[in-house]
């Protein structure tokens, strides 16, 4: 009779305990209703608002009008913030911090754009920052420790809130080498493998939402690495919040929304939950136009040192000149592309005088950063152009040499390529029809030399005479091209370089000395139209 009473006993008391259980896990679940994500990528510096920019004032008074609301907000980026406009260039990225630190941003990730002034800047804005860097796949080639945190957890009212980071590993090759010399950026299988480790964690740390900071991209050039590649393959990510293609993304793939704002904030992400789901509201430009006074005092006192520093006026262009990435500087001959490597092949043989002057000039698409309105032209603007103060270096390379550089740089177009060779006083013939055939890998890239150079690319002529594989000529490159950024790693193997000259000068001088003194002031029509320097066969 006792045992009977104690086993209706100890049944009541689990179906009590189960019941309990249960109401907890209702009572004490997540509560996502008045949650609301804020999120940006790929700035670029270009936070003044203006026709093309929401800017930081307007994007601050938005948190600020969605918390009066009763919303709780988390404010995120993914990457590139420090590097891209005048503003940013004028004191290395200092005026962005500040912006974020004013808004309230609670965590970003490293964008490959972040390593441009070097480590040490990179560490002094990480420290001026009052918000986390994290990202999980850039470690310490020695040691094989995270050079940032990899993740964060945000202790929430509402809930814990894990936000894990990650990085291209196209930084590698898209920052100047010597930048990121002492790291490795993880890829592939082992990106997926460290990327599930860390969820894992996050998991185990009893997170109520998971979110991945990730400037990775979609673009063809990263497959194995994209953002899609990563939720394909790690599971318990619940938000990925993109960057680093430029791209506008609103997916659900699986489990995981995956979404991007663009860039330069023409739009800004909105994250909301409904119906039981993660939604996103992007915010696009013109929507609001209030601006928090605060963030609007700091962003106009930035404005007003660069003014003052870099307003002088250099000359005025007649046309409109694009600096379009794509279709554009980075799959095919642009105006922009013309004028920026005449003005640098000009500048380098005013320096280098008639008996040793430069045969040709090779730009990468990628450098060039924007192009010019019609109308006044000032230092400012030409600094928008070139922003990376890359300096100019004359090169003497065999023509064999020459072929494969431009052909490794065509090697994934039509698709986008930073690498992609805008040219002057070199005229040459991409056959698209024709497949690239990898070579062997160049080292520390993610670039494959081609295995036939030639086969996909003939060069027509150099200098202003007929091209000849055996031949020596002078190149004038960024310092970045000799060092094997983007997909010139041909010029660090052996022998590839016969003699390296530094110019002295750098590329946005060459620039504005252009406009000022060959130009005399005025860009004309003749750059209103591509010269015919680069045919695409399709």
């Amino acid at each position: 009779m006792h045992q009977r009473r104690d086993t209706i006993l100890k049944r009541s008391l689990y179906s009590f305990l189960v019941v309990f259980l249960l109401l907890c896990q209702t009572v004490f679940a997540a509560d996502f209703s008045k949650v609301m994500i804020l999120h940006t990528n790929d700035s670029h510096g270009y936070d003044i608002g203006d026709d093309k920019h929401i800017g930081m004032p307007i994007i601050s008074q938005i948190k600020k009008d969605m918390e009066s609301k009763g919303y709780q907000v988390i404010m995120l980026d993914a990457g590139d913030i420090i590097q891209g406009s005048a503003l940013a260039k004028y004191d290395k990225g200092k005026s962005c911090i500040k912006f974020m630190n004013a808004i309230g941003y609670d965590a970003a990730t490293l964008g490959n754009h972040e390593f441009d002034y070097g480590i040490d800047v990179l560490k002094d804005r990480m420290t001026e920052a009052k918000f986390p860097f994290v990202s999980s796949n850039i470690v310490y080639s020695d040691t094989g420790k995270t050079f940032v945190e990899p993740y964060v957890i945000l202790y929430k009212p509402y809930g814990k809130i894990g936000i894990i980071g990650m990085t291209t590993p196209e930084t590698k090759t898209s920052a100047m080498p010597k930048y990121v010399s002492d790291l490795n950026f993880l890829e592939g299988k082992v990106l997926m493998a460290s990327t599930q480790m860390y969820v894992s964690k996050l998991i185990a740390e009893k997170c109520d939402l998971i979110i991945a900071l990730g400037h990775m991209g979609s673009s063809d050039s990263c497959i194995g690495n994209r953002s899609e590649d990563i939720i394909d393959n790690v599971g318990g990510i619940d938000i990925f919040i993109d960057g680093h293609d430029h791209k506008v993304k609103n997916n659900v793939i699986g489990h995981a929304l995956q979404v991007e704002t663009g860039s330069f904030t023409e739009h800004l992400g909105c994250i909301v939950y409904e119906d039981g789901k993660w939604t996103e509201k992007m915010i696009s430009l013109g929507e609001y136009t209030k601006a928090d006074r605060n963030v609007e005092k700091l962003v106009n006192n930035a404005s007003y040192n660069v003014e003052q520093n870099l307003s002088a006026p250099v000359g005025e262009a007649v046309n409109d000149m694009s600096g379009e990435f794509m279709p554009g500087l980075r799959n095919q001959e642009m105006a922009m592309g013309d004028f920026c490597s005449d003005a640098i092949l000009w500048q380098s043989n005013q320096i280098l005088g008639q008996d040793k002057k430069a045969d040709g000039c090779i730009v990468n698409g990628g450098a060039i950063r924007t192009g010019f309105n019609a109308g006044k032209i000032k230092v400012k603007d030409v600094q928008s152009v070139f922003p990376f103060d890359n300096e100019m270096w004359v090169l003497t390379l065999k023509g064999s040499k020459l072929l494969e550089i431009i052909e490794s740089s065509t090697q994934r177009t039509p698709d986008e390529m930073g690498g992609f060779p805008q040219v002057a006083g070199i005229e040459y013939t991409l056959n698209l029809t024709v497949p690239y055939e990898n070579g062997p890998q160049y080292p520390n890239s993610l670039f494959y030399a081609p295995a036939a150079p030639g086969s996909r690319v003939t060069i027509k002529s150099v200098g202003g005479k007929a091209f000849d594989p055996d031949a020596e000529y002078r190149i004038v490159v960024f310092s970045f091209i000799k060092a094997g950024g983007d997909s010139y790693g041909g010029l660090t193997t052996e022998n590839a370089i016969v003699d390296a000259e530094s110019l002295g000068v750098l590329d946005n001088e060459c620039l504005q000395n252009y406009i000022a003194d060959r130009l005399h002031g005025k860009i004309g029509p003749e750059y209103s139209k591509v010269q015919g320097r680069i045919k695409i066969i399709s």
